[in-house]
């Protein structure tokens, strides 16, 4: 241990140039640099105080009031990467049905760009079989038999639309709020807003599925120009929850202890030095790592739930999957986690291929997703912790009413292409309406026509149910203040309880 501690000091004392470069900024125009460049970051001595009265630099996940009494005080955001086809699943159109196999209508496609469709299109008709279902009456398709049976918990935005129809600038602008890269996702400002309930667990915790990162990335669960204590952690369903959670051979808890003591020690002292607020993300993560190293394995490890509530998600314990997620999910909220992200990898339904096709991989995917996701409604209602956990379903855009073609040639299977005029995205819990539906589209499905919401819309509501005025929960960067809904969004009230 006496030698760790010397190299440790060794390494602190050849960063002398780096040091000495920070203290020659401490006067003039070094100094006006320097502050400038704190200031920039969201820190410093004249710091702007966000409207909610977030905790300072050293606090970063203490738990905060919101700045109203809020509906939900967590969230589980499920994400379906690639985009499920409303048309099969949410959003019936009968007459839709009347014109399948049609050439699609020129004035659909003039002033008109897609992602893939070329020349003229022939029309779809939806390939899932509707009914209504609940006290709601609302509509689902056989794709979603579990979900049926909770429907009446469900408000559903059947008239959403965006900006993107490619994948990663779409997922981009769903979770940062800008399809451009270097924005904070809505976990990191949800959790720079609120803070966390469990000191052991990170505020923001990731889960993916399905073989694959959503196309954007990390980006997604990134923590943008916030410091990055508030970026999202990914949690792996198979061996240790988190890269290097366990103890190395030959290194006890103890050991590792005076290790990050002796190195938050070092960091402490380049803060003082320097003040630079990624020295204390540092010093707070390092910790947090440690107190990890026992709280992660018991919130991942599901082989102390019941054999009911297995059955109850369609989850294997042994096996990594979306519907073990959705159980992880259950248990991190019940710990105290803010901000649960659940990313499903697989749902671009464009007719190249079986997998991609409505009648073969749509099917699928929903037979992998929908046990889970109803399970996980009713296990959060038995618990009591539906009232106050905001479920969010979705995908980044649409799927056009055409069956889509390449360079005019019609593919081997079902599929569509990508559309940003209209699509389904469902809230449950945390403050939402039960049974409720909100804006349609055309008789096609092509465009909203009535209570038309935006990703902005969006996201100012799920922050509205948090206890948060979206155009208040801000945060100082490069000369302005920035938020989630940038300038515009607004609250999508009648969804509200």
């Amino acid at each position: 241990m006496e030698k760790l501690l010397k190299e440790l000091q060794q390494a602190a004392l050849q960063r002398e140039t780096r040091r000495h470069f920070f203290q020659t900024c401490s006067t003039g125009l070094g100094a006006m640099a320097l502050g400038s460049f704190l200031s920039s970051c969201g820190w410093g001595g004249n710091k702007a105080t966000p409207a909610s009265g977030l905790a300072g630099p050293t606090e970063p996940m203490m738990p905060r009031p919101a700045q109203f009494n809020p509906k939900a005080k967590r969230v589980i955001y499920i994400h379906m990467a690639g985009s499920p086809s409303q048309l099969e699943l949410f959003d019936y159109k009968p007459e839709l049905v009347k014109y399948h196999g049609r050439d699609c209508p020129q004035e659909l496609l003039e002033g008109k760009k897609f992602a893939f469709i070329r020349g003229v299109p022939k029309m779809l008709g939806p390939q899932g079989k509707f009914a209504q279902y609940g006290q709601s009456g609302a509509w689902l398709s056989d794709y979603l038999p579990h979900l049926q049976g909770v429907v009446d918990e469900i408000s559903f935005l059947k008239a959403m639309h965006t900006d993107q129809f490619n994948h990663a600038p779409a997922q981009l602008l769903m979770h940062t709020g800008s399809a451009r890269l270097g924005r904070p996702s809505i976990g990191s400002w949800v959790t720079y807003g609120l803070g966390s309930e469990n000191d052991d667990l990170p505020g923001f915790v990731v889960l993916a599925s399905g073989g694959k990162q959503p196309d954007a990335g990390k980006s997604v669960w990134g923590s943008g120009f916030l410091p990055t204590v508030y970026q999202g952690v990914q949690c792996r369903t198979d061996g240790d929850p988190v890269l290097y959670v366990s103890d190395p051979a030959g290194m006890n808890r103890d050991i590792r202890k005076q290790t990050i003591d002796a190195i938050t020690e070092i960091n402490q002292q380049a803060y003082n030095e320097v003040n630079d607020p990624e020295i204390l993300t540092r010093i707070s993560q390092y910790e947090l790592a440690f107190r990890m190293q026992m709280s992660v394995p018991d919130a991942m490890d599901i082989k102390s739930e019941p054999q009911y509530i297995m059955d109850l998600y369609g989850a294997d314990p042994n096996v990594g999957s979306f519907a073990r997620n959705c159980l992880l999910a259950r248990r991190l909220v019940e710990r105290g986690v803010r901000f649960v992200q659940l990313f499903d990898w697989g749902w671009d339904t464009h007719g190249t291929s079986a997998d991609g096709a409505l009648e073969i991989g749509l099917k699928n995917k929903c037979r992998e997703s929908d046990q889970a996701v109803a399970g996980l409604l009713k296990d959060l209602k038995q618990r009591g912790l539906l009232d106050d956990t905001l479920v969010v379903w979705g995908g980044e855009f649409g799927r056009t009413p055409m069956q889509e073609n390449r360079d005019g040639l019609t593919l081997p299977f079902m599929g569509r292409d990508h559309h940003l005029d209209a699509f389904t995205v469902w809230m449950a819990g945390g403050g939402v309406r039960k049974g409720f539906s909100y804006g349609e589209t055309d008789d096609i499905g092509y465009y909203g026509v009535k209570d038309k919401v935006h990703v902005h819309d969006l996201h100012a509501t799920i922050l509205h149910l948090l206890g948060f005025d979206h155009e208040q929960l801000t945060y100082p960067f490069q000369g302005r203040s920035f938020r989630l809904t940038d300038v515009a969004g607004k609250v999508v009230k009648p969804v509200l309880a």
